[in-house]
């Protein structure tokens, strides 16, 4: 059973789908005025977590997110620059598909867009008013009246009368209520719009998103999210808008997830402040699932401070778990080939654990898929997996050091030891960014190792020890261990 925090309710509560075996879900895209930031990434992560472990669970997801490729920010950086909004937005577009694609994002079924949806903005526009839930200015403009629908403010907590316009909510003397929002905004001067029965124009902001999450998903669908940020005014507004068009108040999005927010050294992130980082600057020095790995061990609906130490702890415990994956792999190879026995022949070994690895590995899959289960922990999850990393190099190192011999009939046991560990890092998306990349480099890698150990061991057979343990540290230093064991010396990321 798979439990959710949701926001509407502030209680976790048991997901039923709306269809048996299908789940749908909107979240929120950017607004492409610019290159992706670090807190624009972590929303997407997590539902792509979210996503592939429906898929897993065999469930049938359809996924949509937008991009507001029309706004305000645009705009004014097109203007500032001098080129056409569209170039700016697309521009910024397609550096959000570089950098998500290196945090191995899944795309997303589909990308709508603003410009692409005028008509559909306007028809519901229209239908707002004509509801008697919006209202025309003289001058082209139209407003959503917050007093006209009865629920305003259930999401965030809010109470109208003590509502005060923000961020984001411009003040203008011509609205019935302060709080009263756009729908459509008259054109002006150097500004793209577009004809409608009101004038021309385009779209506020919230407007979007409801039309665009109706049209492809229904009336009703599962999940809708994105940053904490969002709860008010923009998911409000568009529950008021959207309940409002369909006339049920139980329509629209069932479940509302938001994600918490990202501080930079424990401040909020500000280009002013100079602590901004796109991800594109990250990825200057992290690799993307590192970044990605970061992201997703602390709870979605906590706050993750970004700093230097903490994506550093993140990069080693990751690569902690690449080298338990990459031990597996070794160890199946070298039963497969029976090269255990082989090379222990005349040994006596103590029996083979490899039964018992598997029981645990299934034990800690099902305690993985519970800590999922609960409101998608991924803190919890990784956990699990932890425990299964360290059960898997303690096995390697036994079988390093001669302590152990597995069986060749036993590989198949160890397959599907691989096979879990492999789940859980499919559902969290680690393993798989540019594996081609590594695969390519992972021979010659291996071979300038050997080239490294072959000196290292002719510095100690020469009694030249002042070379040997230079090379050992200035190793050690970049995250490589050397190993003596009776079938030679071994590497390993540390």
């Amino acid at each position: 059973m798979i439990q959710v925090y949701n926001t509407m309710t502030r209680r976790k509560e048991k997901f039923k789908p709306l269809k048996e075996g299908e789940v749908s879900i909107y979240c929120c895209g950017v607004t492409p005025y610019n290159p992706p930031h670090i807190g624009n990434a972590r929303p997407f992560v997590f539902w792509d977590v979210v996503r592939r472990y429906f898929n897993r669970l065999g469930y049938k997801v359809r996924y949509i997110q937008n991009f507001t490729d029309i706004d305000d920010k645009i705009i004014a950086t097109a203007n500032r620059k001098g080129v056409a909004w569209n170039e700016i937005s697309e521009r910024n577009i397609d550096a959000y598909f570089e950098s998500m694609d290196a945090l191995n994002i899944q795309r997303a079924d589909l990308y709508p867009k603003v410009s692409e949806n005028i008509p559909d903005i306007i028809e519901m526009v229209e239908k707002l008013i004509d509801e008697g839930y919006a209202y025309r200015l003289f001058n082209g403009d139209v407003f959503y009246s917050v007093e006209e629908y009865d629920h305003y403010g259930k999401l965030s907590g809010r109470k109208l009368e003590d509502m005060q316009a923000g961020a984001r909510i411009e003040v203008d003397d011509r609205k019935r209520h302060p709080m009263d929002f756009a729908l459509w905004k008259a054109a002006k001067p150097d500004e793209p719009a577009w004809d409608s029965p009101f004038g021309k124009g385009r779209p506020g902001w919230h407007i979007e998103c409801s039309t665009m999450s109706l049209k492809y998903l229904g009336e009703k669908f599962d999940f809708h999210g994105g940053g904490a940020d969002l709860i008010f005014p923009h998911h409000e507004n568009e529950i008021a808008q959207s309940c409002a068009a369909i006339g049920d108040e139980n329509a629209f999005a069932q479940y509302w997830l938001h994600n918490g927010f990202i501080t930079i050294n424990n401040d909020k992130m500000s280009k002013s402040a100079g602590n901004f980082f796109t991800v594109e600057d990250i990825l200057r020095k992290y690799p993307g699932e590192v970044v990605r790995f970061f992201l997703i061990q602390t709870h979605y609906r906590s706050p993750l401070d970004f700093n230097e130490d903490r994506i550093k702890e993140a990069q080693t415990a990751y690569n902690r778990l690449k080298t338990a994956n990459k031990n597996l792999d070794e160890m199946i190879k070298k039963i497969e080939t029976s090269e255990f026995v082989k090379n222990n022949s005349t040994s006596v070994l103590e029996t083979s654990r490899t039964g018992g690895l598997v029981d645990n590995a299934e034990r800690l899959m099902s305690a993985f898929d519970d800590a999922m289960n609960d409101d998608f922990n991924t803190a919890l999850a990784i956990s699990y997996m932890f425990e299964l990393a360290k059960d898997i190099n303690s096995y390697y190192n036994d079988y390093t050091a001669g302590k152990i011999m597995p069986r060749s009939t036993e590989a198949f046991m160890m397959m599907r030891v691989s096979e879990i560990f492999l789940d859980m890092a499919g559902t969290i998306g680690i393993f798989e960014a540019v594996e081609e990349e590594n695969e390519v480099n992972s021979e010659l890698v291996d071979k300038l190792m050997n080239v490294i150990i072959s000196i290292r061991q002719d510095a100690r057979a020469n009694k030249n020890w002042a070379v040997a343990d230079k090379i050992r540290d200035e190793l050690k230093a970049v995250g490589i261990v050397l190993e003596d064991t009776p079938n030679g010396v071994q590497w390993k990321q540390a």
